[in-house]
């Protein structure tokens, strides 16, 4: 094997221009590859931290059965206590320089407490059927981007304050102004009228457009009193978490969770389904393009194999009368597109790491894109994300479609005779 290797290796520079323009487009592809997968993946996770920051969290504590049909019955018993035991665990939130965010620093600062009902919200002579959330101003401020996202006025300064903030389209809509009072009609927990009447202290604009059309916060225990809650609740948030680590989150989180609640907690593919399923799709196409790529490069390089393979024909006819088996001399070609095809792959890792380790720290980013994420409150950069997986994966495939376009010349030796092979043109 180690003559074979070093025949293989000195054939490969009988013509090094040919070699490096072969190896240069293996590099090519693979650098592109190693960019454009870690960047894609840095642009999931960005599009998964943008939805999930502005509302939904992360992860959520609900009662079974509460996501599939939202009643105001399903609730969770005392969950402010459950939210603070939870907090008092130091169960840790890991910030990352990839996300961008101020994450909370300790899991004592990314629970929050939600209760959710619906009411006629009226404002002088129009009305309009809205969700009403009541949370914990201290917290929600941890879970949702929301309250750094008003833009007029303030946000909830208690979770007893009777006050309110609503999104900017509904303020539109029932042409409310700040102080103005607002009427909510709706049924409480035990089937009695719910009603109150609350100033608006804030109009803000989350940047998604559902949420600012129908969308009114109160304060936690306000809300409870209103809708007789008592001191339940629909969910517990939990946010500010490295996606990376979420597994694990989740996990700590349900071995801490009451046995006798019938509680479930749901990850994010659960709450927004949407999501995943977008990713998937532009993965998929992504993906084509992809392949695409690697098949023009495939061809290219096989017409370099194949041009190698017809030039040395007397050269392997010789070998063949010698007593070289088509197999040996089949195996030493193989080695060498093996050889050519490791020299191209490991330079265009090599560049592409080097792009992708860049990008992770410095962020990539392009005109427009920092006014399109600042309206979520976020900032406006991709960084790369930097995995085994994302480094190796589309050199591995290069390599596999280079090393398979070597088969056919290698396979074209079998069937040739000393003779013939000597005599060739």
């Amino acid at each position: 094997m180690g003559i074979t290797l070093r025949f293989a290796w000195r054939n490969l520079w009988r013509h090094p221009r040919r070699t490096w323009l072969t190896a240069s487009a293996i590099a090519f592809s693979a650098t592109l590859l190693v960019f454009m997968i870690t960047l894609q993946l840095g642009a999931y996770d960005l599009m998964i931290d943008t939805s999930l920051r502005v509302y939904t969290g992360q992860l959520q504590v609900q009662r079974t059965g509460y996501l599939d049909k939202p009643q105001i019955r399903s609730t969770i018993p005392e969950a402010a206590s459950l939210a603070a035991r939870l907090r008092g665990a130091g169960f840790p939130a890991v910030a990352t320089r990839a996300q961008g965010f101020a994450l909370a620093s300790s899991g004592s600062r990314s629970y929050g407490v939600r209760a959710q009902g619906f009411a006629l919200a009226s404002s002088g002579s129009r009305s309009y059927g809205v969700p009403v959330v009541g949370v914990e101003p201290a917290h929600e401020k941890e879970v949702s981007t929301i309250p750094g996202r008003v833009t007029e006025g303030r946000y909830l300064s208690d979770v007893r304050a009777q006050e309110a903030v609503i999104g900017a389209t509904l303020a539109r809509n029932l042409k409310v102004k700040l102080g103005d009072e607002l009427t909510l009609l709706g049924s409480g927990k035990d089937g009695s009228v719910a009603a109150t009447i609350v100033p608006v202290v804030g109009i803000f604009e989350s940047g998604n457009p559902e949420l600012d059309r129908h969308f009114v916060q109160l304060p936690l225990a306000t809300f409870q009193d209103v809708f007789s809650m008592g001191s339940d609740a629909h969910a517990i948030v939990l946010s500010g978490l490295d996606l990376r680590t979420l597994a694990q989150a989740a996990t700590r989180v349900e071995a801490r969770l009451p046995k006798d609640q019938d509680l479930v907690l749901r990850h994010w593919e659960e709450l927004l389904p949407g999501i995943k399923e977008a990713i998937q799709a532009d993965m998929v196409q992504n993906w084509f393009t992809y392949i695409v790529l690697i098949v023009v490069v495939t061809f290219s390089i096989l017409n370099t194999f194949l041009m190698s393979v017809l030039e040395r024909t007397r050269e392997f006819g010789v070998m063949l009368a010698l007593g070289a088996s088509p197999y040996r001399i089949g195996s030493l070609v193989m080695l060498e597109s093996t050889l050519l095809a490791l020299l191209g792959i490991l330079i265009g890792m090599g560049c592409g790491s080097g792009l992708a380790v860049y990008f992770h720290f410095e962020g990539f980013t392009f005109p427009g894109m920092a006014e399109l994420y600042g309206q979520f409150g976020l900032p406006g950069v991709i960084h790369s994300k930097l995995s085994f997986a994302t480094l190796t994966l589309g050199p591995a495939v290069i390599f596999v479609f280079t090393v398979a376009a070597a088969l056919y010349p290698a396979l074209r030796i079998r069937r040739l005779t000393p003779v013939e092979a000597i005599h060739a043109v």
